[in-house]
């Protein structure tokens, strides 16, 4: 089996941490380690090195092989420039395709939180082993949601069809990306709606036709590359074509459109988050809701419910908070109510046009 971590985002929602020269995903944002090293880490020694592979920005390569000096530097693939993660996800299927068309594999991401790692091995397990009998079917591995989540993506499913080692495979009915409040507590309640992570189990050539089927103008594209795998003119053809497709999510491109009876739903519960920002990053790491969370020199008095977290050699301080997230780096100091993270992304956007944009 082939595992792909996608490493590519930029993610403003973890500003002032994360910045375009480096991303969140190359950060120590859980320990002493990134979450792109933590990551891999949960696939060893599971996985071999040669059978993961890492999507990401050109750019990033350098700081890919430095945090993973044990991955086969062709392992690394990277984008010329950044197409969200449609094309993200073709550019990785036309690499996979040239060697191991049939062979299962898993899409994951670089910036989650896993805490049951043995419960999401042996899923991996069982998904490889459908996926060799099945070739052309897509398993989409979720979390049983823990409250009404306005933030995440949710995956609704149906009766289970079958069941493997005690897993249930449901069939798959629907996709909703980031619902109202009303709809988020009725998902939460219904008993068939789960966190989509954007986790599948699937193969090379599943997706490859989807493409084919789905995007054809990009197919064409993405054909090109394909052709060039494995080639001294590899390079040359990404850098001239891959600029050129069309931008766009993977789901929006291949997975809003797949035939329910090509794809089957899996719901644990993982112990999962999604810590690419900081609202999430505290809800993963408390053991109770009004919990401080804290890293660095951090003092707080009569405070409650704030995550605090100092990069810094001063001490930061805090009296009578609640509910705030306190960033403090070595040129930004970020303050703000926990609600308010949101519109962190638009904040930054704005930086990115002012006399400050030295700070995205």
């Amino acid at each position: 089996m082939k595992a792909v971590i996608f490493a590519g985002g930029v993610g403003t929602r973890l500003w002032p941490l994360s910045r375009r020269h480096s991303p969140k995903q190359f950060e120590k944002v859980i320990g002493d380690k990134s979450t792109l090293q933590l990551a891999v880490e949960r696939l060893l020694p599971d996985f071999k090195w040669e059978d993961i592979y890492i999507g990401t920005g050109e750019r990033y390569l350098s700081m890919v092989t430095s945090q993973l000096s044990s991955l086969p530097p062709k392992n690394v693939i990277g984008e010329p420039a950044m197409r969200d993660v449609g094309p993200a996800v073709g550019l990785v299927i036309a690499n996979l395709l040239k060697k191991d068309p049939k062979t299962p594999m898993v899409i994951l991401w670089s910036d989650h939180l896993i805490k049951k790692n043995d419960l999401f091995k042996n899923i991996l397990k069982v998904s490889e082993e459908y996926i060799k009998q099945n070739p052309d079917k897509i398993i989409f591995i979720s979390q049983s949601p823990r409250f009404a989540s306005q933030n995440l993506g949710w995956i609704e499913y149906g009766a289970a069809e079958f069941k493997i080692n005690g897993f249930n495979f449901h069939s798959f009915q629907n996709f909703s990306y980031r619902p109202n409040p009303v709809d988020a507590e009725k998902y939460f309640k219904s008993g068939n709606h789960a966190w989509n992570l954007g986790y599948f189990v699937t193969t090379p050539s599943f997706i490859w036709k989807l493409f084919q089927t789905h995007q054809p103008e990009m197919f064409l594209g993405l054909k090109k590359i394909y052709e060039s795998v494995g080639t001294d003119n590899y390079q040359k053809v990404l850098a001239e074509i891959y600029p050129t497709l069309k931008k766009i999510s993977f789901d929006n491109a291949i997975l809003e459109k797949i035939n329910s009876q090509n794809a089957v739903v899996l719901s644990e519960d993982l112990g999962w988050s999604d810590v690419g920002a900081w609202e999430a990053l505290k809800e993963a790491l408390q053991t109770s809701p009004n919990q401080n969370v804290t890293r660095g020199k951090v003092l707080l008095t009569d405070c409650e419910d704030d995550l605090v977290y100092n990069y810094t050699d001063q001490m930061v301080v805090a009296i009578d908070l609640d509910g705030y997230i306190v960033i403090n780096t070595h040129d930004v100091v970020l303050v703000c109510n926990k609600n308010s993270v949101p519109k962190i992304k638009k904040l930054v956007e704005n930086l990115a046009d002012s006399e400050n944009e030295n700070l995205v």
